[in-house]
């Protein structure tokens, strides 16, 4: 008679690291990587606007210009779009070595309100593009710079910028650190409650918030599709052409999203694809989004029923993500698997499923060859009460607390991450790690307002625009 050692699985059984474990390794990081030494920004061996150029390479050709007229506009809108640069500059500065899954390009604009599948409002991370495995603060360095900047921007005073930077990081430590002491499944199941905090904070934080929810309650794909949309002669839904950021594509393109939309389906979840069965695509056309994405190929796919009722769906190029690429992050090997056997799409959408408390239902992902080149693509649903805080309208107080809402934020998402309480251990109560960031996060300011500068010579934007 076998005993319960002798069983497969007691043959092979082996705890896993406890808390405590983790912890220690994290603490044993601060040896080889001091937690002073996250202040360094090397800045030799930059070629800033050769990044840039490289990636318009492969851009949609008619839409670079709306790209650079975009990314010009202002320090925050270039430092947006240049999540690249910082990767290559991060690269270059001291890690931590411990690494989680990473948005990426975790800006504080890149934060935000949108509806979950219970039609509550959730707020959280809502851009993964960039999304792989790094260096827990890279991921902080961004966000944090990103207050910098935003704070600079709007004119606020110097000691709101500090407060709000330091604060961030403060707020990160605390939130990793009591997450890390939690089991894994109550991480799993936590979520910011958009409606809650507003409860719970002073009178014009709670303007700030209550705005948000109500810009975002009017962005629903319903209200989306009577603005984008017309209905032809023969009742069928199409877009209105607002060239050059809403066009129609030509036979050919539209063949190819036709031919692999079903690829598409196929990698959503089953409930979405007996949903989709109830509809049929009535129109595409190219659609410019955002500031780093414009020139990538993104997509507005209207879906009809019977009774002329429109869902909408985005599919967004994806390419590879500049932490691997620029970064030159090195990825698990369960995740290099993952993006060969599914794409920069799959990459993209898992990562999503993954950082995000509640994600979209309708995410899926499409690999197609066009020419001999192979495109990723991920695919979403086109403004589901998506909304965000705008920096310019916020006073400091709602400032203070949105960049607190975002540190807080990030770190839930970090704290799905076995190495979590690893963070935990190498960043402690945050005031070490915290000035060091501040220092470098004011230096990489600095260093993006130059790029700027120099972005605008180089692409000869008129100082006057």
């Amino acid at each position: 008679m076998s005993t319960i050692d002798d069983s497969p699985i007691g043959r092979t059984w082996a705890p896993l690291p406890s808390y405590a474990d983790h912890i220690a390794d994290g603490r044993a990081a601060r040896e080889h990587t001091p937690r002073e030494s996250l202040a360094e920004l090397p800045t030799n061996d930059r070629d800033p606007m050769g990044i840039l150029d490289a990636q318009d390479a492969d851009r949609v050709p008619e839409l670079v210009p709306v790209r650079t007229e975009r990314m010009a506009a202002s320090a925050f809108a270039f430092y947006r779009g240049t999540a690249a640069l910082m990767a290559a500059d991060l690269a270059r500065s001291p890690s931590s070595g411990v690494s989680v899954g990473s948005c990426g390009d975790a800006h504080v604009s890149n934060f935000g309100l949108y509806a979950s599948p219970q039609r509550t409002l959730v707020f959280d991370l809502n851009d993964f593009d960039e999304s792989a495995w790094a260096p827990w603060e890279w991921d902080v360095k961004r966000l944090v710079t990103s207050i910098v900047i935003a704070g600079q921007s709007t004119g606020r005073a110097e000691s709101v910028v500090r407060e709000a930077s330091l604060d961030a990081v403060r707020v990160y430590a605390r939130a990793i650190g009591t997450g890390a002491k939690r089991s894994p499944l109550k991480r799993y199941y936590d979520r910011f409650d958009a409606m809650a905090a507003e409860r719970a904070v002073d009178d014009d934080t709670r303007a700030a918030i209550d705005s948000a929810i109500k810009e975002a309650e009017k962005r629903t794909g319903a209200r989306a599709a009577k603005k984008m949309t017309q209905v032809d002669a023969e009742g069928r839904v199409v877009f209105v052409e607002a060239p050059p950021t809403m066009t129609h594509i030509d036979a050919q393109s539209e063949e190819r999203v036709l031919s692999v939309f079903d690829q598409y389906v196929q990698s959503a979840n089953i409930d979405i694809r007996a949903l989709l069965q109830k509809y049929r695509m009535s129109d595409i056309a190219l659609r410019v989004v955002g500031v780093g994405s414009v020139g990538t190929r993104c997509f507005v796919i209207s879906m009809q029923d019977g009774d002329d009722g429109v869902l909408l769906l985005q599919g967004k190029e994806a390419g590879e993500s500049v932490l691997i690429q620029y970064g030159k992050a090195e990825q698990p090997d369960v995740v290099t698997r993952f993006i060969d056997q599914y794409g920069d799409g799959g990459r993209v959408v898992g990562m999503q499923r993954i950082l995000q408390s509640v994600s979209d239902p309708f995410l899926g992902f499409v690999r197609r060859t066009t020419y001999g080149a192979q495109r990723d693509f991920y695919v979403r649903q086109f403004r589901d009460k998506k909304g965000g805080f705008d920096m310019d309208e916020l006073d400091d107080s709602a400032f203070l607390w949105y960049a607190d809402a975002c540190a807080a934020t990030l770190a839930r998402a970090h704290g799905q991450s076995p190495t979590s309480a690893a963070v935990a251990g190498y960043v402690g109560g945050g005031r070490v790690a915290g000035e060091a960031i501040l220092e470098w996060a004011y230096a990489y300011a600095d260093l993006s307002r130059a790029d700027w500068e120099l972005f605008r010579k180089h692409r000869k934007v008129d100082a006057a625009n």
